[in-house]
């Protein structure tokens, strides 16, 4: 099901000298990951967590690549405070604004590979790529593809990154994670390897 879509976005790539965007979310709250780690035997180490204060962070991500150059990857995040009437995930606005800044960046037309997620779809958000063919074209995942998109892997490399840290506000919470996703922006050969787990080329009908 998934060949087709992803076959015609490399096509366009290829053809338009574009870049190939994988976009997806994910969200961490103030209960960290858990993760084996190492210990003195009989001595099972222990995270201590308040259960105090609330709050959760929403993540953003996109990957970049183009055949024979640096990947790379941007994110946009949002805090949300456990305040009444407050938004619980990122807004049309989030995502046009990091596809916008993205752009800047790559100074190139981009195939956005992305889920149907409702804000993904949405009336606004169809206005806004509506309004923008003319450097973005979206390629949609087929449903219960989640293996296919690379920027699962970032958040399962995230995750790891932060398990077992014990954080006691929110604040703290946005520091770390900005702190790793930086660390992996330093990094193309993570971010190829990325790609590589989709076991997709950027090779235009190779899968």
């Amino acid at each position: 099901m998934a060949g087709p879509h992803l076959g015609e976005g490399t096509r366009l790539a290829a053809e338009q000298n574009a870049w190939l965007v994988f976009e997806d979310e994910a969200g961490q709250t103030l209960r960290p990951p858990r993760a084996r780690t190492w210990a003195p035997r009989g001595h099972t180490p222990v995270v201590r967590v308040s259960g105090k204060g609330s709050g959760r962070v929403s993540i953003a991500g996109l990957l970049a690549y183009r055949a024979g150059h640096r990947p790379h990857l941007y994110y946009r995040y949002a805090v949300h405070r456990g305040r009444r009437g407050e938004r619980r995930s990122l807004s049309e606005t989030d995502y046009a604004a990091l596809l916008t800044a993205a752009h800047q960046q790559l100074k190139a037309p981009m195939i956005l590979v992305w889920d149907n997620l409702n804000t993904h779809v949405s009336t606004r958000m169809r206005k806004f790529l509506d309004a923008h063919t003319d450097w973005l074209t979206v390629i949609r995942l087929p449903a219960y593809a989640a293996e296919l998109n690379a920027v699962e892997s970032v958040w399962a490399h995230l995750k790891r990154g932060i398990a077992n840290n014990a954080v006691t506000d929110i604040d703290t919470l946005v520091a770390l994670i900005k702190n790793r996703l930086r660390r992996m922006q330093y990094r193309p050969d993570l971010l190829d390897g990325f790609l590589g787990q989709t076991r997709l080329t950027l090779q235009p009908g190779q899968t």
